[in-house]
């Protein structure tokens, strides 16, 4: 048991163990990187001259289903946590219950919304029950981590960002009084962008702020409004992320160099975020809601950080290390050897099962009247559906003009006696339906293409159909709606089925391809590429790797070698409109066209 001080922020500058101590931080997220590259990962970010890791906590994969809490495996969080300290890093933790982080629904949990009446982020009953019993499970795991009990924990951020919220005063003091009724007795923190710090403190927590440029006189104001206190941007942003059908955002390594060395000179202390990105794998990417336009997130969060999105090293990682070594008393330890990469043969798809025989595999099917959204259908015991698809089939005896009402959340394939007709999204919300003899069936594939996971949007997340859909003005009704949320349980029925065949020339779509990845030898990293493929879901050995679009930017998938074994590897893919006879694969990524982050508006808004 330690017992000297802990993070203390008495005086201009911050101490630990009683002397002064520079933050030199960044951001690595345990659920964003193969357990297996854990290791591999926070040595990297060592050797950079890096001695603090901030981490955020998601919610919503620790407890997927109300009650029921995860924290094994990939989401090992204490082994993480305890890594970190044999490794020589501080650790400040980040446990919201939100975090934003271009993370679905900023990692609050999907089941929250069967609440029709749900206030997220208040004081509002049904929330602050839904925290206290997570911070429950989660807190007694995190307290023996905490320096004052001899771990690595120096400093725990209360919420995230609020500042930007703002909706219920009480709210950030209930939150604090969680983590300290619980036993969290380190140096709590909060932190907010510019505009944010003007109401996103509470009593008793040092305010921290988060930038990318020093416009704005923005640590100047932190300064001001928190006079004698140490100075710490919480967030650098050292790239920023990216959302389907624009470009890849790319900050020139010189431009960030720039910025730091000022933030260091001023005696300030630094968290980069990211330091290294990672993968938002599966469904769990957000979504932005800029200006009132909806913007779904890509799977890579490379977010153009130190350490690529497969851990290598970049332009901006040399010039780091070189600048942080000069805060340093003794030599910075060795760069880790990077982790060898393969193009391995192109996998030839050779069965194929159309969506439509998939869903007998699916959860019984719900009739209802009317439609029903993701998060309400009595599936996953009562929890709701989280991610992925929805589908929606009715009755028609007509053709005419079919109005969404902005009802899908947030894509749908529409399809008459399964055969496609048209799209309805946030752009497209009518189109006509072809007429036709008598009753037909009307089908409506809906995505969720992930949830909008900042701003004050998050209350109206709710995926699938959100309302009625009408025909010629009438509201369509009763509704067999299956749930397609592609898990692991799922997967494995799909892949015993005996139902697929050899694929035909003119495949069914939506469906399911599968193929056989050969591995002679140990596995390798590598970039899985679609050309001919148009958009859907990759599977690997059960793994969803994320989600490709041919309308990009990103164009490659990331395959840790972890998750591939010697032997014989399944790959399926789903896909819902166009299909190649192959899936390739190449060494590097390739994110796309790029654009300048100045360049963005979002970023300028914060």
């Amino acid at each position: 048991m330690s017992q000297k001080e802990g993070l203390r922020a008495n005086s201009f500058q911050f101490t630990l163990e009683g002397e002064p101590f520079r933050i030199l931080g960044g951001s690595i997220h345990y659920f964003r990187v193969p357990r297996a590259y854990w290791e591999d990962r926070l040595l990297k970010m060592r050797a950079c001259g890096v001695n603090t890791l901030t981490t955020y906590v998601p919610w919503n994969l620790h407890e997927p289903e109300r009650g029921i809490f995860n924290f094994q495996d990939q989401l090992d969080l204490k082994a993480y946590i305890s890594l970190a300290a044999e490794l020589g890093l501080w650790v400040i933790l980040r446990p919201g219950p939100y975090i934003c982080a271009e993370w679905d629904l900023g990692g609050l949990p999907s089941w929250l919304l069967r609440d029709k009446n749900m206030k997220l982020r208040t004081t509002y009953p049904g929330f602050t029950e839904a925290v206290n019993s997570f911070f429950d499970k989660l807190i007694p795991i995190i307290k023996p981590l905490q320096f004052e009990e001899g771990g690595p924990i120096i400093a725990v951020q209360v919420e995230n960002e609020y500042g930007s919220y703002a909706k219920d005063e009480q709210y950030m003091p209930f939150i604090k009084e969680a983590l300290l009724s619980r036993g969290t007795n380190e140096l709590l923190l909060t932190s907010d962008n510019r505009e944010g710090l003007k109401c996103g403190g509470v009593d008793g927590v040092l305010k921290t702020v988060n930038l990318q440029r020093l416009a704005y006189g923005t640590i100047q104001y932190l300064a001001y409004m928190q006079p004698q206190k140490p100075l710490l941007v919480m967030e650098y942003w050292s790239g920023w992320f990216d959302v389907w059908s624009e470009s890849h955002h790319v900050f020139p390594a010189e431009d960030m160099l720039a910025v730091v060395s000022q933030i260091l000179e001023a005696s300030v202390s630094i968290n980069l975020y990211m330091f290294h990105g990672g993968t938002s794998f599966g469904f769990m990417n957000g979504a932005v809601a800029n200006l009132g336009t909806y913007k779904p997130q890509v799977s890579s969060y490379d977010y153009d950080a130190p350490l690529s999105e497969a851990g290598d090293y970049t332009t901006k990682y040399q010039l780091l290390r070189n600048l942080f070594s000069q805060f340093h008393s003794e030599k910075l330890p060795e760069v880790p050897s990077l982790q060898a990469r393969r193009v391995y043969e192109p996998v030839i798809i050779q069965q194929h099962l159309s969506l439509w025989e998939s869903l007998q595999f699916t959860e019984k099917p719900l009739k209802s009247e009317e439609p029903v959204n993701m998060e309400n259908l009595p599936v996953n015991s009562n929890n709701g559906q989280s991610y992925g698809y929805t589908l929606y089939e009715t009755t028609i005896s007509s053709g005419g003009l079919l109005n969404s009402r902005n009802n899908v959340k947030d894509r749908a394939l529409v399809f008459v006696d399964r055969h496609f007709v048209g799209v309805l999204d946030y752009k497209s919300v009518e189109f006509a339906l072809p007429d036709g003899k008598g009753e037909r069936t009307l089908s409506l594939l809906v995505e969720n293409c992930g949830r909008v996971n900042y701003g004050k949007a998050l209350d109206d997340q709710r995926k699938g159909l959100v309302g009625d859909i009408v025909l010629n003005h009438v509201p369509l009704k009763d509704f067999t709606i299956y749930c397609l949320d592609m898990k692991p349980n799922f997967l494995k029925r799909l892949s015993a089925a005996s139902q697929w065949n050899s694929v035909p020339q003119k495949p069914s779509f939506p469906g399911f391809f599968q193929g056989i990845l050969y591995v002679d030898g140990h596995p390798r990293d590598t970039f899985i590429r679609l050309p001919g493929w148009s958009k859907g879901v990759v599977f690997i050995n059960g793994q969803n790797l994320g989600r490709h679009w041919s309308i990009g930017p990103q164009k490659t998938l990331y395959l840790p070698g972890p998750w591939l074994k010697s032997g014989n590897n399944q790959i399926i893919v789903f896909e819902e409109q166009k299909a190649d006879d192959k899936l390739v694969f190449v060494e590097n990524p390739d994110h796309g066209k790029t654009i300048d982050v100045y360049k963005y508006p979002f970023c300028v808004l914060l």
